[in-house]
């Protein structure tokens, strides 16, 4: 299996945390010396750069998180001056208004670097063409593969996302081997495809490299039946830097953490404190190398885990398990934790029903209600009153005896829940409204 940069991802032990200590030392350095936000926050907090002697001292920094970059929007987190920026980048906005982040030019440097790691690790080598299908703009997942790509070597096609028909030309047409999307639109690609005439598995695609959003096992599964490739996961996010924290080997034993670049760490969502190898709790990062917005301790939100045995590909670097969720999409209804990524598992252990699904969130009275809408096989939806109200039920009882909560359920017919190329929306909570 190929590595795309062997001594940086085969480091561990005292060889890795020297540089890790010592970037972050710099790191602070340059937030101290720029007067961020994050220096009042270190002041309050009664540490300086200087009180941080070694890697275990971390946990004497103060936390960050996304509020940071609203409560200084636009660019009050910048620790550069703006003519040293020269790109710059936003959030979608899926849980809040957006925050904006910048970019030097040795930031995009590593950008492409770190993607260009995933890639390989993913199996993409020079001679691949590759076709971007996020959307291009202000989200970071379309420009943060596409130079990452162009890095490794491959051929990039900027097909942006949408427009499934020329998607399917250009595949056809350019022979395209590598897809970029989100793994919801992959879906919707492959279900498209039966009805538009395209045979992915007369294609030359082999991988995906699909992110942006949750996903779990099941549609990796359908993914790859449907597409009859390899799909890979990737982690980023836009405050951090955008695609390229972490990402999935050929062997897809969980994704492989970049720790050069970033001190990741697990830690309770409800104390902040530091968990153990193995359990589960909120991801925390630290950036070591961003130079116009570096980032100590920021609470990502997205729920995991980690572990550091050596990966049978050859890497050492730590590794995390698929986000699970995030601690904002975490719904408590009549006092029990509901997550969609919970939903999602349940609801394709059900033959019939499809990976497209809205949960819709009410207060009726005084008591919250939860109704998921979900699309059916082509075939099983009916005509036929009794034969559905009895598949309904069947798959309230599932939910009910996985999530330990009642659901209504609302079958829909397919196709019918709306599709998008980025992001998927999951969740409609009408309660404060």
């Amino acid at each position: 299996m190929n590595i795309w940069n062997r001594e940086m991802e085969t480091l561990e032990g005292a060889a890795l945390e020297a540089i890790q200590f010592e970037r972050l030392k710099e790191t602070l350095a340059r937030i101290w010396k720029a007067g961020t936000p994050y220096r009042a926050r270190m002041e309050d907090a009664g540490v300086s750069p200087e009180s941080i002697r070694s890697l275990d001292d971390l946990e004497k920094l103060p936390m960050s998180r996304k509020m940071d970059f609203r409560e200084n929007y636009p660019l009050g987190m910048l620790a550069v001056p703006l003519d040293a920026v020269v790109r710059l980048h936003a959030s979608s906005g899926t849980t809040g208004s957006r925050t904006i982040v910048g970019y030097t030019a040795g930031d995009l440097r590593n950008w492409a670097e770190l993607v260009a790691r995933f890639a390989t690790a993913a199996g993409v080598v020079a001679s691949d063409v590759a076709q971007i299908s996020f959307t291009y703009g202000l989200f970071t997942g379309g420009f943060g593969l596409h130079y990452g790509l162009e890095n490794v070597g491959a051929t990039v096609i900027p097909a942006s996302g949408g427009n499934t028909e020329l998607q399917f030309a250009l595949m056809r047409d350019l022979g395209t081997t590598v897809l970029v999307c989100t793994p919801t639109y992959a879906l919707h690609m492959a279900g498209a495809g039966r009805g538009l005439g395209f045979d992915f598995h007369e294609s030359r695609l082999r991988v995906g490299l699909f992110g942006a959003e949750p996903w779990s096992e099941g549609i990796r599964e359908r993914i790859e039946r449907d597409m009859g490739i390899s799909a890979t996961d990737n982690y980023g996010l836009s405050e951090v830097l955008g695609p390229g924290v972490a990402g999935e080997c050929e062997l897809k034993d969980g994704m492989h953490i970049s720790e050069d670049h970033f001190i990741a760490e697990v830690v309770d969502p409800e104390t902040g404190k530091r968990l153990r190898d193995g359990q589960q709790g909120e991801l925390v990062l630290t950036t070591l190398a961003r130079e116009a917005m570096p980032v100590v301790r920021f609470r990502t939100g997205d729920l995991t885990e980690m572990w550091r045995e050596p990966c049978g590909c050859g890497r050492r670097n730590a590794r995390m398990r698929k986000v699970l969720g995030r601690t904002d999409d975490m719904l408590i209804i009549r006092g029990v934790n509901v997550y969609p990524s919970q939903v999602e598992k349940a609801l394709l252990q059900v033959d019939g029903i499809e990976p497209h699904f809205l949960i819709m969130v009410d207060r009726r009275g005084e008591l919250d209600s939860l109704e998921v809408l979900v699309e059916v096989s082509e075939g099983l939806f009916s005509d036929d009153t009794r034969r559905m109200r009895e598949f309904t039920k069947r798959v309230e009882t599932h939910l009910k005896s996985v999530l330990n909560v009642r659901v209504q359920v609302t079958l829909k017919e397919p196709n019918s829940i709306e599709r998008s190329p980025g992001k998927a929306k999951r969740i409609v909570d009408r309660r404060e409204a």
